[in-house]
């Protein structure tokens, strides 16, 4: 039989494989090349952009950085203060219980060292709020990760409960218009009382309102100072503080198509996040979800999934508008989607490899 010529085998072998099977791993130069592609900063000013030399250090490294790092898991919440006789450059066994912790409570593949997911995720920009300190929920089952502030705080009232919202005329942005600022700020309310039996009602009257929304740098006096371009996006307090805080230093945009930075963040995503806080949600395990603590630049993720709405019902019980089972319904069917077309970019991967290597041969 004839060999096929090299151009038509491999868009033969692409297809020939069912899309249903397990997806193979990638030899492992490959997997490594593309990890270490993954997790460069895409912005010269990223807050975190030298942890990218600490790339595969486990237990027993001693590199200069992982001091940085160490502050860096302090900072948010898997680390107590260094003791002063400890080696600041090494990676010793508080911080490798730190990196086990850091990868548990965000979804990732637990290995104890920095490898490719790990490092691309602590370098990705992020809430401020701190991992730790909070009640975990008591649900038992395979989709909610969500968690609460320590003590479950919540907006007292009767149902339904009204909390007035305002943004600052003061600590504000001048490149957006405030119009454009308050229609992507109120759309993020409205995902909320979508949801839950409580009405955000926006108002004038700044220091009056219950929530209290504004733009802030560096040390702005509530002891969470911010630290610029793409490090800690926002924060917020448990109820009934009612304080948000966006970083007046980031590229905020309401519309990438009108914003071509490199480094813009979307305003939306971040508030939707953040009023979570201000409900009294904690972050969430699930990466798809609106209350994971981190979000990539150019990035919109504003659609609640299950794990935030059901976070925000053990606190405030469910909107008598709003079906739950609707939104499992179609975050099962993307799911099942997803997995009959062949496990994902792994799975593709390999086969493109195979067919680059037979290629090769031929």
């Amino acid at each position: 039989m004839p060999s096929l010529p090299p151009h038509l085998l491999l868009p033969l072998l692409l297809f020939s494989f069912p899309l249903s099977t397990s997806p193979r791993p990638v030899p492992e130069k490959l997997q490594y090349e593309k990890h270490r592609t993954a997790f460069q900063p895409v912005h010269a000013n990223d807050t975190w952009r030298s942890f990218h030399r600490l790339l595969d250090l486990e237990r027993g490294s001693h590199v200069d950085g992982l001091s940085v790092l160490k502050r860096y898991f302090t900072r948010f919440g898997y680390l107590a203060e260094p003791d002063p006789a400890e080696h600041a450059e090494s990676f010793d066994g508080r911080l490798e219980s730190a990196v086990v912790r850091y990868q548990t409570n965000l979804g990732l593949p637990v290995t104890g060292k920095l490898d490719a997911a790990t490092l691309a995720q602590i370098m990705t920009p992020r809430c401020g709020v701190p991992d730790s300190n909070v009640t975990r929920s008591n649900h038992t089952g395979p989709v909610a990760r969500f968690t609460f502030f320590s003590g479950r705080p919540r907006w007292a009232g009767s149902k339904p409960l009204t909390l007035t919202y305002a943004i600052s005329p003061a600590h504000t942005i001048d490149y957006v218009r405030r119009s454009d600022v308050a229609a992507a700020i109120r759309r993020a309310f409205a995902r909320w009382a979508k949801v839950i039996p409580v009405r955000f009602v926006e108002v004038t009257d700044y220091e009056a309102a219950d929530v209290k929304v504004g733009f802030y740098g560096g040390d702005h006096g509530d002891g969470e100072p911010f630290d610029g371009v793409l490090g800690i996006l926002a924060h917020a307090f448990s109820p009934e503080s009612g304080r948000l805080h966006l970083d007046a230093a980031e590229r905020w945009a309401v519309d990438f198509g009108d914003d071509e930075s490199e480094s813009a963040v979307d305003l939306e995503s971040v508030a939707t996040h953040e009023i979570g806080h201000v409900l009294g949600l904690g972050h969430s395990a699930v990466k798809e979800a609106v209350m994971y603590p981190s979000l990539s630049p150019r990035t919109k993720k504003v659609e609640l999934r299950v794990d935030d709405v059901e976070g925000a019902q053990a606190l405030y019980g469910s909107n008598p508008n709003f079906r739950l089972s609707q939104l499992v319904e179609s975050e099962t069917s993307s799911s099942a989607y997803r997995n009959s077309i062949g496990g994902g970019g792994d799975a593709i991967a390999w086969r493109i490899w195979i067919g680059i290597l037979i290629m090769l041969i031929v």
